[in-house]
């Protein structure tokens, strides 16, 4: 098991208490201070620990959580129902049960009560990451052995990448957001609002000076930044240059690709092994994980969330012991418009759908017979045994936030959209290699006339529906908001309809704006 996350349980620092982005920089409000805790190497191992298990974990203990929300669930739970929910993949059941109604129908406003839950997901981990390079400094650094020195540098070079990462995501959920660092005041300090070019300029240099800090591909352990993950966040934060500051990136996206794929990653053969309970031995495409470890660090988000909440829980035809799951909770199923995607049926391997006693298009949002089931995610090990009682610890498969096949999209999308730096044969080689493995064969092979952007933007959804990127897909594609593509159910009418483009962001939460005069929210 990854020893960030033995560290993070182990660890009794740092639990910070964030009410609102006034309040994010503060010191620890528990009985172990920072002088306590910053003395030796093992320590900064432990609360790095926290940095990372953040996005999978509610807290420390299972039966309680460190950061008190609306629904109390964990950060990728929240990221996955505001990427998803909203699109052409995922039709959520339990809509007014989960305060899903607004934004499985584009309706919210600024008191959305998973909106409020992700951006202060978002601002408590940001400032985790400001305690802990407050105490990393280049001085406090100095006070370490030579090998301690170089391990705390590494580890600093990951905690920037995970502020970076933090920053990234409430870029684009957000857009204008408030801004802080480890060099900003400690207490009633009141954050500026910085714009999406401010916020874009940051992150890139941020992520251009760490990465050469960062470990390489074969020297990091599982579960923590290498530099492959930089250069991939890298790669999508250039790809969608042109969406959050108005200037396009695609040569630097084309760069920041072959960065990435330098470092030495392959496809994995079998499409299905990235998203089962084995899928940590998956170190040739996965570039990061987010490690999920039942017996050590239950949570009821990430793939639990995937795994127990796509399989259905009123179906007859349907066995839920086949997914490894114990508990099946029915939260949601796939619209019609993602399915019909796959012209070819399960001849494309990567069609993962439970179909028997269900029908294709949604007619009733909240009935789980209407949209087929998702069986992409998985409880099962290799060998078919179910990896662990879901009911009781949750699922063991990681999520994989970064993989390859990504990288191969990307770069392909950035050569279609002008970039320089690479070329179509290599973009065109790319996505074949995906096909390939799709169909097995060289029958799902497309020709150089047909990779266009209307073939990448299905591509995308056919490669990496629920692993949390189609609404900033369809944003960059012009088609979240607009009448260019309609989906069963867009905008809450059952043929689907435009929405205002202000949809095309979240609000800050009304709390906030009433804490942090500086912010405001345009259109809502």
């Amino acid at each position: 098991m990854n020893r960030y996350i033995l560290g993070c349980i182990a660890a009794a620092a740092l639990t910070l208490n964030t009410a609102c982005t006034d309040d994010l920089n503060q010191f620890p409000h528990n009985e172990t201070t920072s002088e306590q805790v910053y003395t030796n190497v093992q320590n900064y191992e432990a609360v790095l620990g926290k940095i990372y298990a953040s996005m999978t974990a509610t807290g420390q203990e299972s039966s309680g959580v460190d950061y008190s929300s609306n629904h109390g669930e964990n950060y990728m739970r929240t990221f996955l129902n505001l990427q998803e929910g909203p699109t052409d993949e995922m039709a959520y059941t339990w809509l007014t049960g989960d305060d899903m109604t607004n934004i499985s129908f584009m309706k919210w406003d600024a008191n959305d009560t998973w909106v409020s839950d992700m951006y202060y997901r978002i601002y408590y981990n940001i400032t985790l990451c400001n305690e802990f390079l407050r105490n990393c400094s280049d001085s406090k650094i100095s006070s370490f052995g030579d090998s301690d020195q170089q391990k705390l540098r590494r580890y600093k070079a990951e905690a920037r990448f995970m502020r970076a990462l933090f920053y990234y995501h409430a870029l684009d959920l957000f857009r204008n957001i408030p801004f802080v660092t480890e060099n900003d005041p400690i207490g009633t300090y009141v954050p500026p609002r910085y714009t999406p070019q401010q916020t874009f300029e940051y992150i890139e240099s941020e992520l251009k000076d760490c990465v050469n800090n960062l470990a390489s591909k074969d020297d990091c352990p599982y579960g923590e930044a290498s530099k492959g993950a930089a250069y991939t966040l890298l790669a999508k934060l250039y790809l969608n240059a042109e969406t959050y500051t108005g200037t396009a990136k695609y040569t630097e996206c084309i760069e920041a690709c072959n960065n990435a794929i330098a470092q030495g990653y392959s496809l994995n053969s079998d499409y299905a092994q990235l998203f089962n309970a084995d899928n940590d031995k998956r170190t040739n495409e996965i570039i990061f994980a987010l490690p999920q470890d039942p017996e050590h660090l239950l949570t009821y988000g990430s793939t639990t969330y995937l795994i127990c909440g796509s399989t259905s829980s009123t179906s007859t035809a349907q066995n839920a012991a086949d997914l490894g799951v114990a508990s099946p909770w029915g939260n949601f199923r796939s619209r019609g418009n993602l399915t019909a995607k796959f012209a070819d049926g399960d001849k494309d391997h990567r069609y993962m759908f439970f179909t028997e006693g269900q029908q294709q298009n949604i007619t009733d949002f909240t009935n789980q017979q209407d949209g087929y089931l998702f069986t992409k995610w998985t409880n099962l090990k290799d060998n078919g045994e179910t990896a662990s009682n879901t009911a009781s610890y949750g699922a063991a498969t990681d999520f994989p936030l970064f993989r390859l096949a990504d990288v191969y999209l990307m770069y392909a999308e950035a050569v279609v959209r002008g970039g320089n730096g690479g070329s179509r044969t290599q973009a065109l080689a790319y996505i074949n290699d995906l096909r390939k493995r799709a169909y097995g064969d060289e029958s799902g092979n497309i020709k150089e006339s047909q990779l266009n952007k209307e073939f990448i933007i299905d591509e995308r959804a056919r490669e990496l529906y629920m692993e949390g990127y189609r609404r900033t897909d369809l944003i960059r594609f012009g088609e979240f908001t607009t009448s260019s593509y309609v989906w069963e159910w867009k905008g809450g009418t059952k043929d689907g309809m435009a929405v205002d483009n202000k949809y095309n962001y979240y609000p800050i939460p009304s709390t906030d704006l009433t804490a942090n005069p500086n912010l405001k929210n345009e259109g809502y």
